[in-house]
């Protein structure tokens, strides 16, 4: 038996205020979409009413930057195949090189 054991009431009681809620959303009067109250509306950046940052560019921006690092991506990917394609014809003529030797 445990020695200073809580009922389950207590434990509930005290548990009561752990409970989530649902964050308070408001619709855009401009656009429509959903935001969080007191802060700019995701989808076209305005606060009651002002343009409060600019969101098409912002998206440009991050779209530029996923591009960029996807054609990086790939020059990574050609440059190590390549190496490896002329570590491979290294390795055939080294062994053709041993085999007319013996």
């Amino acid at each position: 038996m445990v020695r200073m054991r809580i009922n389950r009431s207590a434990t509930r009681k005290r548990r009561s205020h752990h409970g989530l809620t649902e964050p308070r959303l408001s619709t855009c009067k401009d656009c429509g979409a959903k935001y969080l109250r007191h802060r700019a509306c995701l989808e076209c950046g305005k606060y009651r009413g002002r343009l409060v940052e600019d969101v098409e560019a912002k998206n440009t921006k991050k779209a530029a930057k996923r591009i960029a690092r996807i054609e990086s991506a790939q020059q990574e990917a050609q440059a190590i195949e390549a190496e490896e394609t002329k570590e491979a014809k290294e390795t055939k003529e080294t062994k053709k090189k041993e085999t007319k030797s013996k």
